[in-house]
């Protein structure tokens, strides 16, 4: 007797004595139902015959010669729930991509090198790009049609999608000959741009106080200076522009303090934040941060954590602690998996409404807050009309005031937040990316150390742990996602060099050498597995999967790109190692864009952070003393308890210097038992220092 069909759309087939015109038995599962993504999960019951991206799609596509239609996006994005709804959900559409096309679904957060890929050869047919992303292939994966959101039916000047998927299949069967064409012309378009999608060998752009000062110059003159960074609407968070510019605020050059101040004031009181959970969401479609696509991703939290901690520590408003403290805390209370690492991001959309669960109608403000409701409604800008579709988006309009005001305010935001709590709440993507797990960790890793408080260090720990056992093979090498026990996918360049900063992060902030070794090891892999013999490296390993171009993306966007990170990081192995290839390769990356650098400084912002810490006087410190006693951490004060960039700081007790894995510590010796400070910069070492004044003295100069 023969099996029951595992999938849904396996009743068509002719073994099955099915037909196609059969109604599709919507219990079932299909292809999707193995993964571990949300997004691939979210449409393992659609009645479209889904395959995951892999070789039996492809084998399948050229023993049928079908075309592929290739279908990416992420569980947090709002159209793409709604080209699921419209089409395929409906077992009309269904039935025509089942009977003509090969199907693949792909998360772009699981797989960045295809989103990549597919991305650029969509911009090259349409100029633009987003998600969903809809691009149909031949059966070698070559493109040679796309889109974005297509609708169920014909509006906004926009053909349906049945359309597309007609006008394409008649393509195929009729003029086959001019479809592959195009697909390998295509393809060409795509290698060439990998191959040129940064300069040679460099362009004798000098890195020197000139050229950061016409960097300042262009960010000045393209800054928004009524609504803060940089760009209209839709208006996205740029953290790491700011990040650069709080650098060159630490190294003592105030002329572009008023920008970051204005930035990050007008993000923490808009729409953006999340006014009560602490939160941002992803960015705000006008240009006053007021409202917000209202997905929340890891990432950009992580970010800002980093970017609101670092203006507190250089500027000293406690607003901007406050931020940071909010935001760590939403990520440790919604954003935690039970294994200790954190989720990718949460939907914009509740019960199928975007923002259903952030926004609120003054009546019920004021049933929740009763007298209180007036003095908060006036602060967060809530009127009976709303200011959003009715509803109000909470927003700081009025100034901070006293501190019995503000702690009002505070106590009834609490109130509304449990409140908030009893709603149905937006889903969750709980699978952790090693890439943005790292930024995650490196926020916390910092948090801890700047903010005193341990329980932010344990959960740096924790994440790292679970993160390197769950991701980390016995062989070097790293996955990209990691969810309900189950690794999947491979790492590509961001996972190994975002994680390997963050495992840095925790070092300086536990000094437990374990997390140096891991760093060190996934550096090492970017080096044997990623480079570019032209400089720079490549987004996937050599041993990659095979795809139609090997990408190669310098540009920093949401996330900072793989390569830019990896020359941060590799600076700073230099500067722990003294190794000469560590840096040689960093230069290598920076001289092939540097001349972007000045041109658009906010595409390349993670390089110019890159750039700053290329060309300072780096604070080498080792410490001599065992960094769990009160005398060492008094030594260690001065350079540990503050934000210092172009700084590395070991530490080891005395009897453990001689098997440390850090060639800082090599050789070092306490001073009359005592703990002992060490200070090299630039190639110049100082005799060493037992007394922590002395220390900061030292590090001021």
């Amino acid at each position: 007797m023969r099996e029951p069909p595992k999938y849904a759309a396996d009743w068509h087939s002719d073994r099955w004595g099915g037909s196609p015109g059969l109604a599709y038995h919507q219990a079932m599962p299909n292809r999707l139902a193995g993964e571990t993504s949300p997004y691939l999960l979210q449409h393992a019951n659609n009645p479209v015959d889904w395959y995951p991206w892999g070789p039996d799609a492809l084998a399948r596509a050229k023993l049928l010669d079908r075309p592929i239609f290739l279908s990416i996006g992420y569980a947090a994005c709002h159209w793409c729930h709604v080209m699921e709804r419209e089409s395929f959900e409906h077992e009309s559409t269904a039935r025509a991509l089942n009977d003509r096309f090969v199907s693949i679904k792909v998360d772009r957060e699981e797989r960045p090198d295809l989103d990549s890929i597919y991305m650029g050869a969509v911009q090259a047919m349409t100029g633009s790009g987003g998600w969903p992303m809809s691009v149909f292939l031949t059966p070698d994966g070559a493109p040679f049609y796309g889109g974005t959101y297509f609708p169920d039916r014909p509006r906004h000047g926009m053909p349906s999608f049945t359309q597309v998927l007609d006008g394409v299949w008649q393509a195929w069967t009729t003029q086959r000959t001019e479809v592959l064409a195009a697909g390998q012309r295509l393809v060409g378009t795509l290698v060439q741009q990998a191959a040129t999608a940064v300069p040679g060998a460099g362009d004798g752009t000098v890195m020197d106080a000139g050229f950061f000062a016409q960097v300042d110059r262009a960010l000045t003159e393209r800054f928004d200076t009524v609504n803060g960074s940089w760009g209209g609407a839709p208006k996205f968070p740029q953290p790491m522009t700011i990040e650069y510019l709080l650098r060159r605020l630490a190294g003592g050059d105030r002329s572009q303090e008023s920008m970051v101040r204005w930035t990050l004031e007008k993000m923490a009181d808009g729409g953006i934040r999340d006014q009560l959970g602490g939160g941002f969401h992803r960015y705000a479609t006008d240009p006053h941060w007021l409202v917000p696509h209202f997905e929340q991703m890891l990432y950009d939290n992580a970010q800002l954590i980093r970017v609101y901690l670092h203006a507190w520590a250089v500027l000293g408003d406690d607003r901007f602690r406050e931020v940071a403290q909010e935001a760590l805390e939403y990520l440790l209370r919604e954003m935690r998996t039970e294994d200790g690492a954190f989720a990718a991001s949460q939907d914009a959309d509740t019960d199928g409404i975007e923002g259903l669960t952030f926004t609120w109608r003054a009546a019920e403000i004021r049933e929740v807050l009763g007298d209180a409701a007036p003095a908060f409604t006036a602060a967060y800008g809530v009127t009976d009309d709303g200011n959003w579709e009715g509803v109000a988006i909470l927003s700081r309009v009025t100034p901070r005031g006293d501190s019995d005001g503000e702690l009002a305010l505070a106590d009834a935001r609490a109130r509304l937040l449990e409140r908030r709590m009893t709603r149905p709440q937006p889903a969750r993507d709980d699978k952790a990316l090693a890439a943005w797990n790292g930024l995650t960790i490196a926020a916390f890793a910092e948090a801890g150390r700047l903010l005193g408080e341990e329980r932010y260090t344990a959960a740096a720990v924790r994440a790292a742990e679970t993160i390197t056992r769950g991701l980390v093979a016995a062989d070097g090498s790293l996955g990209r996602s990691w969810k309900d026990g189950r690794a999947a996918g491979q790492g590509v360049l961001e996972d190994y060099a975002n994680l390997a900063d963050g495992l840095l992060a925790l070092y300086e902030s536990t000094f437990d050498e374990r997390w140096f070794t891991a760093a060190r090891g996934l550096t090492d892999r970017i080096l044997d597995r990623f480079s570019d013999p032209a400089g720079g490296f490549f987004d996937t390993a050599d041993d990659h999967e095979r795809l139609i171009t090997r990408p190669k993306d310098a540009q920093d966007n949401a996330v900072p790109s793989g390569g830019s990170m990896a020359t941060t990081v590799l600076l700073r192995l230099a500067a722990w190692t003294g190794e000469g290839r560590y840096r040689e390769a960093a230069e290598r990356a920076l001289g092939t864009v540097a001349e972007y650098l000045v041109r658009y400084p906010t595409g390349f912002a993670q390089w110019l952070i890159a750039a700053t810490f290329a060309t300072a006087l780096v604070d080498e410190v080792a410490v001599v003393g065992d960094p769990a006693s009160d005398t060492t951490r008094a030594l260690l004060a001065p350079a540990w308890a503050a934000w210092r960039p172009n700084q590395v700081v070991a530490a080891a007790p005395a009897g453990q210097i001689a098997e440390s894995v850090v060639p800082l510590l090599a050789d070092r010796l306490p001073l009359d038992d005592r703990p002992t400070a060490y200070v090299c910069r630039g190639f110049v070492c100082d005799l060493p220092l037992t007394d922590p004044g002395a220390l900061r003295v030292r590090l001021s100069g």
